[in-house]
């Protein structure tokens, strides 16, 4: 099968501009396609995960990747899916995102010579001349054109900044730098991202008389219709410093049964055939679909040697209540009253609830265990010494623990 057949196969393509010619393209190995990623946070998230999956893929198969870096569009910030503004970032931010982005896509991209590149936009959008943008860029644009797009919906009913107005402009003329710098020809994103892709491909028709093409790819959409890769406690990391390996795997390990068989097609590397074969799957095997698709996305992510140790603290805590690798939270001195932490404050020290009604809420239903004794009482309260040893796990829910220990 070719690539794109087996992109298609796996559910992965959205939108396309010309389908005859970005088949040929990719499956002849001569697109150099790129990606954008905004350095909104100093880490990579599951969101991003797909497009680092389809860069991989492509690249697989002998096309040319560019991860472009939004340093320069970062100043701005995507409108698209927002009803807010986006908060302003330093420069020094900025970059020390773009600096941890690179580190991270190194696992998926192979980044050595001639193979794919990694650049960012503010090396040309900083250096713009303002009338120059407005005579040569800015007359292609129709306004009236503009504001139907998608991405500028949910925005402007609060208002829209002239700020985030111009980022389909921005966008825009990233695909036209990088197809005069490095005969970049494809454009990759997702869904939400076609009226400004398609801005980059008419910019470059106007400009320069040539064809471009642009794709996108389908969002990670749970069965609710929901965007994955979101917990209770907020994103879900590519960094093992914000997101461990083990909490990473029971992400995944977590999910619908009504979504796992499509991660597995979409996300995982697992040959088509041995996926088909689990679309009969039910009851127990679906649990069986799970681990196998948090192992496999957590290697991908983290390593073999990381994705072990997980599935194997993963299986050890639901057969025994405990395990070395589990997610930890530390407690400071400061964290006591009177030599004592009540119950409340831990689960709210924990990570395991956002507040401490909350935490009230899920004592007073039952839903709170200490080492597998339900806690009843809103008032229990532990000593230091109680967290002297390794065998102190705090649980809310069914999925959701922390062994805790003192700093």
């Amino acid at each position: 099968m070719k690539i794109y057949d087996e992109l298609k196969a796996r559910g992965l393509i959205a939108q396309v501009t010309d389908e005859e010619l970005i088949s040929n393209l990719i499956n002849e190995g001569k697109a150099t396609f790129y990606i954008g990623f905004d350095p909104t946070a100093d880490s990579l998230h599951v969101g991003h995960f797909m497009a680092l999956c389809l860069m991989k893929r492509l690249q697989m198969a002998g096309n040319k990747p560019i991860a472009l870096i939004g340093g320069g569009t970062g100043y701005i910030g995507d409108p698209s899916g927002r009803t807010d503004m986006r908060s302003m970032m330093t420069p020094e931010q900025i970059q020390h995102n773009c600096d941890c982005f690179k580190e991270q896509m190194s696992k998926f991209i192979d980044f050595s010579e001639g193979k794919a590149m990694m650049v960012n936009n503010a090396d040309w959008l900083l250096d713009l001349n303002y009338i120059e943008l407005l005579r040569e860029v800015g007359a292609h644009f129709s306004v009236n054109r503009m504001l139907t797009a998608e991405c500028y919906k949910q925005r402007m009913e609060k208002g829209l900044s002239f700020l985030e107005f111009n980022y389909m402009i921005m966008q825009a003329y990233d695909f036209y730098a990088l197809y005069q710098k490095y005969g970049c020809n494809l454009q990759f994103g997702g869904d939400d991202q076609w009226s400004n892709m398609l801005a980059g491909t008419e910019l470059i028709r106007r400009k320069l008389g040539k064809d471009a093409s642009a794709m996108t790819i389908t969002l990670l959409l749970n069965s609710e219709g929901k965007k994955m890769g979101k917990t209770q406690s907020g994103a879900v990391w590519l960094d093992p410093n914000k997101t461990s390996p083990f909490e990473f795997y029971q992400y995944w390990r977590n999910i619908a049964d009504a979504d796992v068989l499509k991660c597995i097609r979409m996300l995982t590397f697992l040959p088509l055939e041995e996926i088909d074969a689990m679309d009969k799957w039910e009851g127990s095997q679906l649990n069986q679909a799970k681990e196998i698709l948090a192992y496999e996305l957590t290697k991908l992510v983290h390593g073999e040697e990381e994705a072990v140790k997980a599935q194997e603290s993963s299986r050890a805590l639901f057969s025994s209540g405990n395990a070395a690798n589990m997610p930890t939270a530390e407690l400071e001195e400061s964290d006591f009253t009177e030599g004592m932490i009540d119950i409340l404050t831990l689960l709210v020290k924990s990570g395991l609830v956002p507040s401490k009604s909350e935490a009230r809420r899920a004592v007073q239903q039952g839903g709170v265990s200490v080492n597998g004794e339900k806690v009843e009482d809103i008032k229990t309260a532990y000593a230091p010494e109680t967290f002297d040893g390794e065998d102190f796990v705090l649980k809310r829910g069914k999925k959701n623990f922390r062994k805790i220990v003192m700093k």
